[in-house]
């Protein structure tokens, strides 16, 4: 249960192993021609009240976590323009596209459409998708069911929806806070196992994939990861007077924070004591920019650190997401041989890759008797090729060559074991075979 993982002799342990993964890990060298950028979709920075961050904070912290592509998603707010008054082009080595959440999807027109936003679905897609405009739907928990005609792809993973399905585990955290004793151990976690506290909710997103699965049978779709940062979960306790607190983030205003009192949570006496109304007792930063940066991604192959070549490569399928704070998944590849290529080994300084591949993950080919899947790792994970949705292989290595027999859609994950338990680390768009 994501709860149990809160504890922080788990927290200790599941780092203890992130750290043994890191070491063990070796570089893959790249794809002749491409370059692996770390990238964010579904990026929030000064658009909304419950944003709490700013962009040249997302700017520092892209610069922190290696991160080279933000693809912005600013929440509605007409007539505030979310294309011309937004941050385009390449900032301090990072490149930045501007885009909306809106209407259930993440848009990525190349120019503005504000006049018309109240299109119909029918009519705003393709304005959207117009020269390489980009449409990818969004928190599918919402709208499993939802056509996908004329997308672009959809999210295959939400770090915020993994919170919204776990409110236990959120009133639970609530009500550490108003314990001295577990606020410092809280404290103590934060400051020793960031990365693993931020993602103790993190679970497989079978009801995106699923659906992901599903739809891929009929079209191509690209997956992509919803990092959904705002910088909104700093965790505040604020004294109202010497039996009760207000708990809320920093976007709350004091009416909106949730009051509690000493005779439901006696310790807050204790937290009240030498401080005055309008105290902060607590104050947690859970969600820094550059901490949800590494705790999801998508990874996008692309020839240049360009607007036009990252589009054509999302487009394109050319993309991977991962939790990198499990372990740096940058030279994973994923890609299917035709006969007339030798049979692979793991990759070494005389054979670091295959030199002609028929295909990479989000590329479409036409089956050939003797077609073989290629996957890399940086180092020996769980390997589990998917056909239309369902395991057909697995294998523990850092290296899988797999044979075919037939037409589908083949995809990869790469798993990890942290504190006994298995977690999903690394998920290919498919290469699909016609």
């Amino acid at each position: 249960m994501p709860i149990e993982r809160m504890a922080l002799a788990r927290l200790q342990a599941t780092h203890e192993d992130v750290q043994k993964l890191k070491a063990l890990r070796k570089p893959v060298p790249p794809l002749p021609g491409l370059h692996d950028y770390r990238s964010i979709l579904h990026a929030h920075a000064e658009d909304s009240a419950h944003t709490g961050g700013t962009r040249p904070e997302m700017l520092a912290d892209a610069k922190r976590a290696d991160v080279k592509v933000i693809m912005l998603t600013d929440h509605f707010r007409p007539p505030r323009d979310f294309i011309t008054d937004s941050w385009r082009g390449i900032r301090d080595g990072v490149l930045f596209i501007p885009g909306s959440e809106v209407r259930g999807f993440l848009i990525y027109p190349t120019e503005t459409i504000m006049e018309k936003m109240e299109s119909p679905n029918a009519e705003f897609i393709p304005l959207v998708t117009a020269g390489d405009g980009l449409i990818f739907l969004s928190h599918i928990e919402e709208r499993p069911n939802h056509l996908m005609d004329g997308l672009t792809g959809q999210e295959i993973y939400n770090r915020h929806a993994d919170a919204k399905k776990d409110p236990a585990s959120l009133i639970a955290l609530a009500l550490r806070l108003t314990d001295p004793k577990q606020v410092k151990e809280l404290e103590e976690a934060l400051r020793l196992y960031p990365d693993e506290l931020l993602a103790f909710q993190v679970d497989y997103p079978k009801n995106y994939l699923d659906k992901w699965d599903g739809e891929t049978q009929t079209r191509r779709l690209t997956g992509v990861a919803a990092n959904d940062c705002h910088h909104n979960q700093i965790l505040i306790v604020k004294m109202v007077d010497e039996n009760s607190v207000r708990i809320g983030t920093n976007v709350d205003k004091d009416e909106g924070m949730r009051l509690i009192d000493a005779s439901l949570r006696p310790g807050i006496r204790a937290l009240t004591t030498d401080h005055k109304p309008g105290d902060i007792l607590v104050r947690l930063d859970l969600d820094p920019y550059y901490r949800s940066f590494w705790n999801v991604s998508t990874h996008i192959l692309a020839s240049e650190l360009s607007e036009k070549a990252v589009r054509a490569a999302l487009k394109a399928g050319h993309a991977y997401v991962s939790h990198d704070w499990m372990c740096d998944p940058t030279g994973f590849q994923f890609e299917a041989l035709t006969q007339n290529v030798p049979k692979q080994k793991a990759p070494s300084k005389n054979n670091p890759s295959s030199e002609f591949p028929a295909a990479i993950m989000g590329d479409e080919i036409p089956f050939a008797k003797g077609m073989r899947l290629i996957a890399r790792f940086p180092l020996s994970t769980k390997i589990r090729l998917l056909k239309n949705g369902k395991v057909i292989h697995e294998e523990t290595q850092s290296f899988m060559d797999e044979a075919i027999e037939g037409p589908g859609v083949y995809r990869v994950e790469g798993w990890l074991t942290l504190d006994g338990e298995e977690r999903a680390w690394v998920y290919a768009n498919p290469i699909y075979v016609r």
